[in-house]
């Protein structure tokens, strides 16, 4: 690279237009003629099309009327001699450039003790380089790249290459930028370079986990890895690791059951688990001094270092994190995976804009990088080799690590086409796996029609999303910590929990078209705790009539039509001591704490009474809209009372007729039966389950807040 002296800059923004900007301290900005020349010393004069006075500097925009090879170097020439060399610019953004250079093959790393195949996709780049480093003596090699179609450079390095490092050091509009490979399946502490490694000594077959005949039939438990066991009494020996999951028999204060037993024991169908992959925010070398949830994606095909053992071995995180999901599925749990497509970490500093400068991200139309999901940086999904990217790492995970299903952050940040193509290609896998995100309308520069928003449900009838509208019904808004839902004893939001309770389906005036795309939820990881914002909302009331709401609100989500969703702790009052966004607070706040669990062993008794019930008759979980509408009528009550009959439901389960009884009020009531003939309550304020407690005829009282379920 011959280093220039840049008087002025040019870009291709597309493929057929330069923009030239000339300084005013330069010639006073007025040039009247710029020529091209092209790798090959051609010259070509350039057509001025625009001129527009930027103030301290002239923009050019100028026609190309030759084909540009992008990858090639080109220089622009003004009338007086100055020159400057022709940078990519916009024109990454363009759909020419994606239709020319997207690549549908294999990329990274490909790894056999004869051979190593190395792959990236740099098309911008004129000349790159694969840096191999030996771990013991840090001693680099240098390897020219050969440019193929499509952008993509390879070499093939020969010799047994296990367990060296690896970087790519390209170089894009004459600057070296040095970055991990995007695609590293595995890397070394805190992430700092790539590591070639034998995947094939960490396969494990995938156990046999019970059948998901409906997505409806998933109960999903939400925890982070870290905060699941490190609490000082889980009597978990691996506690904050990986490891620590795949631990049985565990017990905590007064003998209760932790861990992974009692996961078992509550009865959950899946877990999901919080980021692990590689990611910002913990040094792994001293695990404990940080905390972070995970949302800080640095390598999304790598697990997180700070859950192994041994961060500074490569396979220690990979086998760790395997035999956990292995042990969760032999133990009949299923696991979701939190991913985080839709920003990197710090787009600056990320492996896609050091390899690919301004390709990966979306811009508003000033040029500067979008920032519709808060953190500086928007990933451009709707990009052929952006799709491409985040495709191929869901496949990997589902593939590598037997992965269950997938949980989408701010899905609403990515495009339908893109959650259309993983949901079709994960159905080529198994079908059972569940993909769901959150699917907030957030201010990125998509269309609003293209974006994987709530709003857009019906066109992704087979992705879930997590219902705010149920959430904040039942609960009270989340960002208004006075406000109160039904189940903290507002009774005016009635008939928005009776469309929640219906699966949110359109005939009921929610947004789905069937009740497997609601995620039921009153509490997760983000915002207060349902506790905690009780504390605040209702404070008034005392700690036993607050126990009674949370347990309403628990028993109302796993009762719903839809995919019910807990947060782990939920089911015993979990406290971060008023910390609304825990994410980088200390253990003291966001651990899961097992002594508390032994203080309400009779709460969690109840809670997985509930989900035993929600088990034992699919009429809790209808699959269609059509189902729900046969079957499900709300009955006359007063407004603190919201009570419903599932009707003629014997073909779905052990009982003919099932009625739920929501009650938000203190004061004793009576409500009156559809029937004179018996009916058995198996549910009432303070027991749960299959089993019938005592029998009514014509009414039912209610002894306060809480949930009633009678069956005939």
């Amino acid at each position: 690279m011959h280093d220039i002296h840049r008087e002025f800059e040019a870009y291709l923004d597309a493929m057929n237009l330069a923009t030239i900007l000339v300084p005013k301290s330069y010639r006073d900005g007025k040039i009247q003629i710029f020529t091209l020349e092209t790798p090959h010393k051609e010259r070509h004069p350039l057509q001025i099309e625009r001129q527009i006075d930027l103030g301290s500097s002239m923009k050019y925009e100028c026609i190309i009327d030759i084909p540009i090879e992008i990858g090639k170097r080109y220089l622009i020439y003004d009338h007086q001699g100055g020159v400057t060399d022709l940078q990519s610019g916009a024109v990454v953004r363009t759909v020419p450039f994606d239709d020319k250079f997207f690549y549908d093959g294999d990329l990274g790393v490909a790894y056999t003790q004869e051979q190593t195949t190395f792959k990236v996709w740099a098309p911008t780049a004129t000349e790159a380089k694969v840096k191999l480093i030996d771990p013991k003596t840090k001693k680099a090699d240098y390897i020219p790249l050969e440019r193929l179609e499509k952008g993509v450079w390879t070499a093939t390095v020969f010799g047994d290459m296990e367990g060296i490092y690896y970087t790519y050091v390209v170089c894009v509009n004459a600057v070296w930028r040095e970055a991990v490979d995007p695609y590293a399946v595995a890397v070394s502490v805190n992430g700092e370079y790539g590591v070639i490694i034998d995947l094939a000594k960490t396969r494990i077959e995938k156990p046999s986990v019970p059948p998901l005949s409906s997505p409806t039939d998933a109960i999903i438990y939400e925890m982070h890895i870290r905060d699941f066991t490190i609490h000082p009494e889980s009597g978990i020996m691996h506690k904050g690791k990986y490891l620590g999951l795949t631990e049985l028999e565990t017990k905590g204060p007064n003998n209760t059951t932790t861990g992974l037993s009692y996961l078992k024991e509550l009865g959950v169908t899946h877990v999901e688990l919080l980021p692990f992959n590689d990611f910002a925010g913990v040094d792994e070398r001293h695990p404990l001094q940080q905390y972070n949830w995970g949302y800080n994606p640095l390598h999304h095909n790598a697990p997180e270092g700070s859950y192994a053992t041994d961060p500074n071995d490569p396979y220690a995180r990979i086998r760790e994190l395997k035999q956990a999901i292995h042990t969760l599925q032999a133990q009949g749990i299923r696991v979701i995976m939190d991913v985080v497509y839709n920003h990197v970490y710090m787009r600056e500093q990320s492996s896609f804009e050091k390899i690919v400068p301004g390709y990966y991200f979306r811009y508003d139309a000033y040029g500067n990088p979008a920032n519709g999901t808060g953190v500086g940086n928007d990933i451009a999904s709707e990009r052929k080799m952006v799709r491409k990217w985040i495709v191929d790492s869901v496949r990997f995970w589902a593939e590598e690590y037997h992965v269950d299903g997938f949980r989408f952050d701010l899905m609403g940040i990515l495009d339908i086409e893109t959650m259309k193509a993983v949901r079709e290609m994960l159905d080529t896998l198994d079908p059972s796996i569940l993909v769901l995100g959150e699917g907030w309308d957030l201010p990125t520069p998509l269309p609003s029609e293209q974006k994987a928003t709530m709003q857009n449900a019906e066109k992704l009838p087979q992705i879930a999303y997590f219902n705010d509208y149920f959430r904040d019904s039942v609960k009270g808004s989340t960002f208004h910590l006075f406000d109160r839902g039904f189940a903290l004893g507002n009774s005016n939001d009635g008939e928005k929990v009776k469309v929640a309770i219906s699966g949110s389906v359109r005939k009921k005036h929610g947004l789905f078209l069937h009740p497997t795309q609601t995620i039921n939820y009153v509490e997760s990881h983000d915002n207060h705790t349902f506790w905690d914002k009780m504390e605040i909302a209702n404070g008034h009331e005392d700690e036993q009539t607050r126990k009674k709401r949370q347990k309403l609100a628990t028993a109302i989500v796993l009762l719903s039509q839809g995919i019910p969703f807990l947060h782990s702790g939920q089911e015993f009052y979990r406290t971060k001591q008023g910390v609304e966004n825990s994410y980088n607070a200390p253990d003291s706040i966001n651990q899961i704490d097992w002594k508390r669990k032994s203080e309400h062993e009779d709460d969690v008794r109840y809670v997985q009474g509930l989900i035993q019930l929600r088990k034992s008759h699919r009429a809790f979980r209808f699959t269609t809209e059509a189902e729900i509408n046969n079957h499900l009528f709300f009955l006359e009550t007063p407004a603190f009372i919201i009570a419903y009959h599932l009707r003629d439901v014997q073909q779905y389960g052990p009982w003919r007729d099932i009625i739920v009884i929501h009650h938000n009020q203190e004061e004793k009531q009576s409500v009156f039966l559809p029937d004179e003939e018996e009916w058995h309550v198996i549910c009432d304020g303070i027991h749960s389950g299959t089993v019938p407690l005592f029998s009514v005829r014509k009414q039912i009282n209610l002894a306060g807040i809480g949930t009633w379920v009678l069956v005939k």
